[in-house]
């Protein structure tokens, strides 16, 4: 079987990755926390060990708990799905590219938020190559087909809510941080020893706005909205439950974390398991050719 750019280009994010999220992995266990004080002058304290040493203990271990996420689940997904991308089957398609997408973000917010580390070029690779791939799938696909593959009777409405839901509850509690940072000029919670809110950019610079377009293109029926949610949806799900996996271990560690975030993350991803469901299941068995 003769392998198609695509398929060569998303067996090297997962290799890479696995290289990466395994040393992340391994740097788990007793940190030193070294007190450092930040330009700002606000003490906070590094992790001291591993790969993650020059981090912030609450970077690191929700970075460590990301990386076993990526381990367990977004890598054999992107193996699997890439693998059945022969099949041009609409659902592997979409996971497929659910899953570049949660590469794509991930390894963007590596390659600018860790501190200078042995991994920087590896994660810069990811999530080149995670843009790169996307692009590519994105443009061997028959957008219009993507619509057609979708049962007479599926619903859409369920859809739209989960993403108009996930947009204003993104944009909502990041300028709740923000906004109030700004008004007092003060530190805004979670800047630490970094420049700026990095994850903070990505999700209103980009999870946002493509969650109010995909709703408003699904709610219209556009072919481009099918698309959108499904990338959305499936790119989520490993996202979310890698926050919440982040939550969970500040919170068993005692690491200052948000009791309210991880509720409502823990509470969106169980959520965001039934949305998929009834998405995934709405699709016929049809291949875009």
């Amino acid at each position: 079987m003769r392998l198609t750019k695509i398929q060569i280009m998303s067996f090297i994010i997962a290799f890479l990755a696995f290289i990466a999220a395994l040393v992340g992995v391994l740097a788990f266990g007793d940190y030193e926390e070294i007190s450092f004080i930040t330009i700002r002058g606000e003490e906070v304290f590094l992790y001291g060990k591993g790969i993650y040493a020059f981090d912030t203990v609450s970077v690191a271990l929700q970075a460590i708990a990301q990386d076993f996420v990526t381990l367990v689940i977004a890598i054999p997904l992107l193996i699997y799905s890439t693998i059945k991308l022969t099949t041009n089957s609409v659902r592997w398609t979409l996971l497929h590219l659910g899953m570049v997408g949660y590469f794509l973000y991930s390894y963007g917010t590596y390659s600018f938020l860790s501190h200078f580390n042995a991994l920087f070029l590896v994660y810069v690779i990811i999530f080149s190559m995670s843009f790169f791939t996307f692009v590519l799938a994105i443009m061997r696909i028959d957008v219009e087909k993507i619509k057609i593959s979708f049962k007479e009777d599926f619903s859409k409405k369920l859809i739209v809510i989960f993403l108009l839901f996930t947009g204003f509850m993104l944009l909502a509690m990041w300028l709740g941080r923000i906004g109030p940072a700004l008004l007092l000029n003060e530190i805004p919670v979670g800047l630490e020893s970094y420049s700026t809110l990095v994850i903070q950019v990505f999700d209103l610079g980009f999870i946002v706005p493509l969650s109010f377009l995909g709703a408003y293109l699904l709610a219209n029926d556009k072919a481009w909205g099918y698309l959108l949610a499904g990338v959305l949806l499936l790119k989520g799900i490993a996202l979310f439950t890698a926050v919440s996996a982040m939550g969970i271990m500040q919170l068993a560690l005692d690491e200052g974390a948000n009791i309210v975030e991880i509720s409502i993350f823990l509470a969106l991803t169980l959520f965001s398991f039934y949305v998929i469901f009834k998405f995934i299941t709405g699709i016929k068995k049809t291949s875009l050719i």
